[in-house]
């Protein structure tokens, strides 16, 4: 093939030369090669160069290196060029550089033990891989077992998994990953957990067929295959495990650092334990059979914790606590015997000491006689045709006949033990298919291989051979399928060396030839080797030194076999009479039970038991009997057999191969020893594989990634509408050859080699397309450069110039300022001297005017007081002459007065002495009295209601009165202290006097000092200007004190307002944390329930035994649910399960109760996490209210003060107010029985509410009284009534008795009576306690008065001692208050009035319907021709306002189940949701409830809650996976919830209704425990939908938002292998971005539709969201092909495009779009720089909401699709890892694709009246009646 590539070996090509150390090197050619050329001129990666010689004879060029894009692909065969060092290269690079250890190699899992726990196998990773197909995911363990389930139920056909490799490489533990897969993805049948007993056969086939070798600490030394079986639906029901070929030496005997197997140290581990004691054990060293490897230790293996996992394991695969305990027996006998010393008594004889320690106690353990044992073991019994010989052994025989005896206890124990396993998992039903996991041995040689590595080769033989089959036809089908030319693969048949070793005259007929013989030896078996094959067959040889081996040319490699031990090895003989005398023991019964299948083996024409012949591996179970001649079967012929049985079953299946390399033989984590390696590749067929796949065409394109790889290799003109004629027509002109490719029906072939020239042809073309882009942005870079630096020196020189020009102005500038200085100052100058002679010249002035304007001053004040003497001394000689002329005056006329007014005297006695006179006055004077008369008696009313007030207020003026004595006594203590001050009043005068004159004196003194404090001024001011220059320094140390106390201060409150919202976010996240527990909790509760109603189904179709009338209804065990199912339902429920009883007596009852426990524990756990959940919210209602208080609290302190003192006030003024009022009342008592005024108005209003609340009550009673008297009368009316016609006409009442018996009326009235008797009698009780509370009420109110009145009056004591005008002012406050305070209290009492008049209006609205109800059932009842006229039964007719429609819907109870079955079971949402209004059901359902609630009838309530919530869960169970369905009754489930809230009569719901809805609220019953249950339900739905919504999207997600390409031409497609992806190209049928837009569409509008409250739609989005993101993300970080740049660009346009979605919806507050940040951050850093600490330092940076394990999981798949794309390096990765070292996040990798957010449901009352519902008609509800 390199010849025919010869043109590719040009300067600077990659070759790979071979190497003694790293097997093969990559070298680059330095000279072009030319053909003829003898060598070729290298440089290896070093640096090195050398010259490499070709072979003269074939001229045979080295191996071409692939390119570096194709390096590290998933899977080997696409690579351009395969061969062996391309594949060690490859896996090398994925398993050091990825920490990749699965390849694909065509059909082939390639596994490399990591020697390191990898967090790539938990469930979350299983789910990723379950549904999805081999080639979409990157290679893993789990990709096969779900092509191999896939395949099972695809094709009909069972499937097997073949796992080989050396010891140590993992096969065990990739065996038992495939195994945990298929009992997570399938599931069991059945409820008997047949997955978990599948996977815990494990340890316990590790315990006793696991050991530490060499190679590895938990090595299996024995072959199985596993069937797992399946049923029709593909459930696990049960298994099979078929064991091979173990290794039964390592019982006795273990090589250096070595160990037995697993079970004989955990035994010894846990000596110590109780019931171990009777084994007699102590430490493993103390054994001969554990301490022979010297190891007796596995690091990190705690062997008494394994013993406990293994103990498990047996309980629950059915083994009890007896038959593991007599396992242990047994094995501790095989320990015991090990330590049995045997010596020599002479040279052909032995013997046991007596007494012998170990021997006694393996006696004791097994039953046996200590005498018997010691015998056998140290002779033999030898048969002849007439006698038997007894013949003592030497103590060689007898030690290995010892260990042959242990050596087959053991074997026989592990087949009991395999036996019962395979009982366990036996399947109890038909078994449909099945998918077997073979975990065999693989391909050995070591440097003395022996008997067990010839038949471990001998397998690998053979299937090597089955594998070589499969994978020809496979390529063959390939080729038949595309139609193109088919050609014979020449391969490597390993049919000869089978032939070899199985057929007649082969090595193994040999062999049992020779075993046959008496004398047969293993040198006389050797030499009939060499004289049978040794010139007829090639593949056999003989060693030159050795006479007593043999070579065997192997598929993978030459192996040399000694003969010695073959012999012993294939009879596995043991002395008969040993096992006789354990088969004696009387006392161990499963000793017995170990031996007791060998006669029944032994019978050559019995038949092996179970209708099923399979032939395992187990030499010891076909022993010849006693008495028969007949020889058993070798090994060797065993294994045969058991092979050929394995191979047939494998040939009916479909087989999948993993092939696990060991990478180094110190178990290095990661670490990779090529020359091991190679050996594994070679001997395991992978090699093999590669090159029957590059003998033909390995190379596969589709006609669609051809074209959009190598679109740059197209012109235009080339390109066609047809793909195919397009890539046809360039690969014509691309390659001339047309032998290296052909064209198929989908794809093109091409030859190895040919991917790599078309990578170079686009390499080349791409890097001539860079060159050119580089030329153009060099060129427009330096033109930029150029401009730049143009435009820089222009600058230069316009500020270089600017500056001159500046410095030419300064200068300017200058000269001027200096003229102008020069000016001004000599200005300056001559204006001063002028000034100074100025003044001197107005001093000289001012002095000699002021000196004449003093003297004329003084002149004119002496005349001005002598003209004031004169004023006064003429002023007071005038005054004194006016005074005198006065006086004279007055006396003249006042004498003159005094004698005119005697004159008039006389003449008035004189006319009053005549009596016309007194008639002249008497005119008028009657009409006079009697108006004063009427005068006198107002006066007196107004004196009364005066005395009144003054007694009223006499008590107050008492006090007052008191008060001004004590006053007034004050007031003349004063008064003396104020005479005693007028005496000190003229004491002062003379002291002041005194101080006159020392004024005088100081006066003097004063100019003095006045002097001095001018001085001391200037100083002080001079030091105050100091001071304040310190006192400014000062403020600004304290401005700077200030401003960082205020900056401390803020940063504390910074800091407390953080802290605060960290602990408000922990708070809510805790509670968040909680809520998704309880729903968890809700979501495993409804799941068991699904589980106990469908095992209770199966119970029932199981038994098939109908009985009449049996229904079974839905498990109603969900909170609360259990107190509201019928009764009848319960108690048929009861009588079916005793019914069952005896059915199933037989059956595995310890499930059931399993279940009912769990469901116990899940409702008392779900009931704890409630209560939690309702502390959660409390304590996080409390924390918030706590923080709002303290932050309000410093600037409320004051107002809240004021307030308090405001309130205290006003209470105090209404205390006072009853006091006054209840004063006066005492008043008019006092004043007698003839005064009838009125009492005060606040009192009149108090005993007005009072007379009318027991006015009101009387009439209550009245009406009671008349509603019993009815009755009572009713009722004996009737019973008379009854005795009458029993009496009169019998027949008549028989007949009238049966009506009413038909009818049901009788019962019904009774029922009614009763009830309503207990109506009346409760609301009367609650009357008369309503009444004592408010008596008692008055009381308190009262007393109150009476204490506030002192505290009132002192209150007005001290306003009196205020001024006139704030006492005005507190007056007017406390009036304000007064008056403020009694409309509050009247308004309140008017609501609590208006409050009582509508319960009680309701509550007579209920009993007056009620009983005219009854009443008139009873008239039509009673009617009859006997009735007696004179017996009247009148109805209790109580009146009551009638309403149009109070929202309410009537049905009889016989309707309900019609109600439940239109409504709800039967019901189209899609009909519903466009006609009608959102919610419709509910209201509906709600509306019947309230009539229930209006009727007060508890059953009838219970039963429709009951019924609608069992209904809805049964509509969900049937139609689960509609999303229009499920969306439905959710949004009516959310409604019905709130209707039951808003009309619950609570105040925290009311407030959102208006006065018309709170009118309709339920009266009677508390419904919060069925909203608790609704509350649930809801919950329920919103998981069920979410389900739903997952199950449409998830088909979407990977296509839309991965693998299409949204931005055509972005993404290229690289060359891919066997395994084929999904196309990125958009085909028919392909999900794209757009559909999954269309699909949230759909999801919202439904939900819009169907009325869904907003804030949970929401939440439905941003689940919708993380879903999308989470998916995107896990399968980005298990597909390496989509870890590239392109990739990245794409992933982040999708995710803008749903964005754009959200705000088109206005969702973009609801948390959905913080739910794609870890997928917008893996995008990011797919995009980003990858190679300095500066990207790595920004990626830590940016990577916040990815973990550790997803950020160093990219890097390590990211992938260049083009060669100008670089690799991440090693370093960079180990950077990343350093640097986030610190995080403290979870381990794991992938997102949890089924965690759902917790759900709330938001109240969101309705504005929708009920009374205006219309029902239509399509609705089937004519039963309903409006009410």
């Amino acid at each position: 093939m390199n010849q025919e590539l010869d043109f590719m070996f040009v300067k600077f090509a990659r070759v790979w030369v071979p190497d003694a150390e790293e097997v093969w090197k990559s070298a680059e050619l330095t000279k072009n090669y030319n053909n003829g050329d003898s060598s070729l001129q290298l440089m290896l990666e070093d640096g090195t160069n050398i010259e490499h010689k070709l072979d003269p004879k074939t001229k045979n060029l080295p191996h071409l290196r692939n390119p570096d894009i194709l390096v590290g692909e998933n899977d080997l065969t696409a690579l351009s060029y395969l061969h062996e060092p391309a594949v060690l290269h490859n896996l090398k690079v994925r398993f050091i550089d990825s920490k990749l250890i699965y390849t694909y190699c065509g059909i082939v899992l390639v596994a490399i033990n990591p020697y390191e726990s990898l967090p790539i196998y938990g469930s979350d990773i299983i789910n990723a891989y379950s549904g999805q197909n081999m080639g979409d995911m990157d290679p893993h363990i789990f990709a096969v077992a779900e092509e191999a389930y896939k395949q099972m139920a695809r094709d009909e056909r069972n499937q097997s998994i073949i796992v080989s490799g050396e010891s140590g490489a993992g096969k065990t533990v990739s065996a038992k990953y495939a195994m945990r897969y298929f009992a997570t993805v399938s599931g069991s049948a059945s409820e008997t957990n047949v997955e978990e007993k599948v996977l815990a056969s494990n340890p316990i086939m590790e315990a006793i067929g696991n050991a530490k070798t060499t190679r590895n600490d938990n090595s299996s030394r024995f072959g199985k295959y596993i069937e797992i079986g399946f049923d029709k639906r593909y459930r696990i029901i049960g298994a099979n495990m078929r064991t091979y070929l173990l290794e039964k030496s390592r019982v006795v005997f273990q090589a250096d650092e070595e160990r037995n197997y697993h079970i004989f140290y955990q035994l010894c581990a846990s000596a110590h334990l109780p019931e171990l004691k009777a084994l007699k054990l102590s430490s493993a060293d103390d054994f001969l059979f554990t301490k022979q490897g010297r190891n007796p230790v596995i690091d990190g293996v705690d062997d008494a914790k394994e013993l406990s996992n293994t103990r498990n394991a047996f309980t629950l695969l059915g083994i009890n606590e007896s038959y593991q305990m007599g396992l242990f027996q047994v094995l501790a006998a095989i320990l015991h015997l090990g330590n049995v010393e045997v010596k020599d008594r002479d040279s052909d004889s032995s013997v046991i000491p007596p007494s012998n320690q170990h021997l006694m106690a393996f006696c004791d353990l097994v039953g046996v006689t200590y005498q018997d044992m010691s015998h056998w073991l140290c002779h033999k019994k030898l048969k002849t045709a007439t006698e038997t010989y007894i013949k003592t052994i030497p103590r060689l025989q007898a030690t290995n006949a010892r260990d042959a005896l242990a050596k087959h206890i053991y074997a026989k124990l592990f087949n009991w033990i395999v036996e019962h396993v395979n009982k366990s998992l036996h399947a109890t039903q038909k078994q449909h298919s099945f998918i077997g996991v073979l975990d065999i041995y693989g391909f050995e040689t070591f440097e003395i291989n022996s008997f067990e590595q010839f038949c471990i080769n001998y397998a690998n033989e053979k299937l090597q051979q089955q594998f070589n089959m499969h994978v020809f036809k496979l390529e063959q089908e390939e080729y038949m399928r595309e139609q193109i030319p088919w050609t014979l693969i020449d391969f490597y048949d390993n049919q000869p060396c089978i032939n070899l070793i199985e057929s007649k005259m082969g090595i193994l007929d040999l062999l049992d030839e020779e075993c046959k013989m008496p004398k047969g030896s293993d040198d006389s078996w050797a030499q009939k080797l060499y004289n049978t094959h040794l010139k007829t067959c090639s593949l056999f040889e003989k060693p030159r030194m050795s006479n007593k081996a043999f070579i065997i040319q192997h598929f993978a490699d030459k192996v040399e076999y000694q003969c010695d031990g073959f012999l012993a090895k294939n009879k596995d003989t043991v002395n008969e009479e040993q096992i006789n005398v354990l088969k004696a023991s009387k006392k161990f019964d499963l000793l017995i039970e170990l031996f007791q299948g060998e006669e029944k083996a032994t019978s050559p024409s019995g038949a092996v038991p179970g209708g099923r012949t399979r032939l395992s591996i187990k030499p010891e179970k076909t022993r010849a009997a006693h008495s028969s001649k007949e020889h058993k079967k070798t090994v060797g012929c065993q294994f045969r057999n058991s092979l050929q049985l394995l191979m047939e079953t494998l040939n009916a299946t479909t087989p999948h191969y993993v092939r696990c390399i060991k990478p180094n033989d110190l178990k290095f984590p990661f670490t990779f020893d090529p020359k091991r390696a190679v050996q594994q590749l070679r001997a395991c067929g992978v090699l093999e594989t590669i090159r029957i796949s590059a003998a033909g065409f390995p190379s596969r394109w589709t006609y669609q990634e051809f074209f959009s790889r190598y679109r740059v290799l197209m012109k235009q003109k080339d390109v066609l509408a047809d793909r195919k004629m397009t890539c046809r027509n360039v690969l014509e002109k691309l390659v001339e050859d047309q032998d290296k490719y052909q064209f198929g029906k989908t794809k093109i072939f091409f030859r190895a080699g040919q991917v790599a020239y078309l990578e170079k042809l686009r390499a080349d073309k791409l890097r001539v397309a860079c060159i050119r882009i580089q030329k153009t942005i060099r060129c427009w870079l330096a033109r930029k450069k150029y401009l730049r630096k143009k435009n820089a020196a222009i600058t230069l020189q316009r500020f270089t110039r600017g500056y001159q020009a500046r410095c030419l102005a300064k200068f300017m500038r200058r000269t001027q300022a200096a003229t102008t200085i020069q000016k001004f100052q000599r200005m300056y100058m001559e204006r001063k001297r002028y000034r100074q002679k100025q003044a001197a010249a107005l001093a000289m002035q001012t002095i000699l005017r002021a000196y004449m304007a003093r003297q004329k001053y003084r002149r004119l004040l002496r005349e001005h007081k002598a003209l004031l003497i004169q004023k006064h001394v003429r002023g007071w000689l005038a005054r004194q002459w006016y005074k005198r002329s006065l006086h004279a005056i007055v006396y003249l006329q006042c004498c003159t007065r005094r004698m005119g007014a005697r004159r008039q005297l006389k003449k008035l006695k004189i006319e009053a002495r005549s009596v016309e006179h007194f008639k002249k006055l008497n005119i008028g004077m009657e009409n006079k009295i009697m108006q004063l008369q009427r005068k006198i008696d107002e006066q007196n009313k107004d004196s009364r209601v005066v005395s009144e007030r003054l007694n009223s207020l006499e008590s107050s003026h008492a006090v007052e009165s008191e008060r001004m004595r004590t006053e007034l006594t004050r007031l003349r203590g004063a008064e003396e202290e104020a005479k005693n001050n007028a005496n000190r009043v003229n004491t002062l005068l003379e002291e002041l006097e005194r101080l006159k004159k020392e004024l005088h004196t100081t006066q003097k003194e004063k100019k003095t000092i006045e002097d001095w404090a001018q001085k001391y001024r200037d100083e002080m001011e001079k030091m105050v200007a100091e001071l304040k220059e310190q006192n400014g320094l000062l403020k600004n140390e304290k401005n700077d004190l200030n401003r960082m106390l205020k900056e401390q201060s803020q940063q504390l409150t910074e800091k407390m307002t953080r802290a605060l919202a960290e602990e408000t976010q922990q708070l809510e996240s805790d509670l968040n944390e909680e809520r998704s527990r309880y729903q968890n909790l809700l979501t495993e509760h409804l799941r068991l329930e699904e589980k106990y109603d469908d095992l209770k189904e199966e119970i029932t179709l199981s038994v098939n035994v109908p009985k009449p009338g049996h229904r079974r209804t839905d498990s109603t065990h969900s909170s609360n649910e259990s107190e509201c199912t019928y009764n009848s339902e319960f108690a048929e429920s009861e009588e079916s399960s005793r019914a069952t009883e005896d059915v199933t007596r037989g059956m595995d009852t310890s499930l059931t109760l399993k279940l009912q426990k769990r469901v116990t524990e899940l409702e008392q756990e779900k009931q704890s996490l409630r209560n939690e959940l309702e502390n959660k919210e409390d304590q996080f209602q409390r924390a918030r209210a706590r923080d709002d208080v303290e932050h309000k609290k410093a600037r409320g302190a004051e107002l809240e003060y004021e307030s308090l003192k405001r309130q205290e006030l006003e209470s105090e003024n209404k205390k006072l107010k009853h006091n006054l009022a209840e004063m006066r009342q005492s008043l008019l008592g006092n004043a007698g029985a003839g005064t009838g005024a009125p009492g005060s108005p606040a009192y009149k209003v108090l005993l007005d509410q009072l007379n009318s609340s027991c006015e009101e009550l009387d009439v209550r009673k009245e009406e009671v009284l008349i509603l019993r008297s009815q009755l009572v009368s009713q009722k004996e009316a009737m019973q008379h009534k009854d005795e009458k016609e029993t009496m009169t006409d019998p027949v008549h009442h028989v007949e009238d008795v049966s009506k009413l018996k038909d009818s049901g009326e009788i019962k019904q009235a009774y029922i009614g009576l009763k009830d309503t008797n207990r109506l009346l009698e409760s609301q009367l009780q609650s009357q008369r306690r309503s009444y004592d509370n408010e008596v008692e009420v008055l009381r308190g109110e009262l007393q109150s008065v009476k204490e506030e009145n002192n505290r009132q009056q002192q209150l007005l004591a001290q306003n009196l001692q205020l001024p006139p005008e704030a006492r005005i002012e507190a007056s007017l406050q406390h009036e304000i208050t007064r008056l403020t305070n009694e409309n509050l209290d009247l308004m309140e009492q008017l609501e609590k009035q208006d409050k009582t008049i509508r319960k009680l209006k309701k509550q007579l609205k209920v009993f007056s319907k009620k009983i005219g109800e009854m009443g008139a059932g009873q008239i039509e009842g009673q009617v009859s021709p006997g009735q007696m006229v004179d017996e009247p039964i009148h109805p209790v007719n109580i009146p009551r306002r009638e309403k149009d429609f109070q929202g309410m819907l009537e049905y009889k109870k016989e309707d309900e189940l019609k109600l439940v079955k239109n409504l709800i079971l039967e019901l189209k949402p899609r009909g519903v949701a466009v006609n009608l209004i959102p919610g419709l059901p509910a209201y509906i359902l709600f509306m019947c409830l309230r009539h229930a609630d209006y009727v007060n009838d508890d059953q009838k309530v219970r039963t429709l809650l009951t019924s609608t919530i069992n209904s809805i869960k049964k509509i969900l169970k049937k139609r689960g996976d509609d999303f229009e369905t499920v969306s439905f009754w959710l949004s009516n489930t959310c409604r019905f919830l709130h209707c039951l809230k808003q009309y619950s009569g609570d105040d925290s719901f009311m407030k959102h209704n208006s006065p018309k809805q709170n009118e309709h609220c339920l009266s009677n019953f508390d419904l919060a425990e069925y909203r608790q249950v609704l509350s649930d339900l809801a919950i329920q739905i919103y998981q069920q939908l979410i389900k739903c919504m997952e199950n449409i999207l998830q088909p979407m997600i990977v296509s839309g938002m991965l693998e299409h390409e949204t931005i055509q031409g972005v993404s290229g497609v690289k060359p891919t292998g066997l395994r084929k992806r999904t196309s990125s190209i958009a085909d028919e049928g392909t999900y794209t971005l757009d559909s999954i837009l269309r699909q949230l569409s759909a999801f919202h509008s439904i939900m819009c539709q169907h009325g869904t409250d907003p804030e949970l739609i929401k939440q439905v989005v941003k689940q919708q969201f993380y879903i999308i993101g989470a998916v995107t993300l896990n399968n980005l970080l298990l597909r390496k092909d989509m870890c590239s740049w392109s990739k990245g660009m794409q992933i982040r346009y999708n995710v803008s495009q749903l964005e754009e979605w959200l705000r088109d919806k206005s969702l973009m507050v609801c948390g959905a779009k913080e739910t794609l940040e870890p997928l917008i951050q893996a995008a990011q850093l797919l995009q980003v720089k990858k190679k300095t600490d500066e990207d790595a330092e920004a990626i830590c940076s940016m990577c916040l909401a990815l973990s550790t394990a997803q950020i160093v999981k990219v890097l390590n798949l990211y992938t260049p699709v083009n060669e100008f794309e670089e690799r991440v390096s090693v370093t960079f990765i180990r950077t990343i890892q350093t640097r986030l070292r610190d995080r403290c996040e979870t381990p794991q990798l992938l997102m949890d694709t089924k965690m759902i957010y917790p759900v709330t449901f938001p109240f969101n009352p309705s504005s929708l009246a009920l009374e205006t519902i219309q029902i239509p008609s399509s609705l089937n509800l004519s039963f309903l009646t409006r009410v």
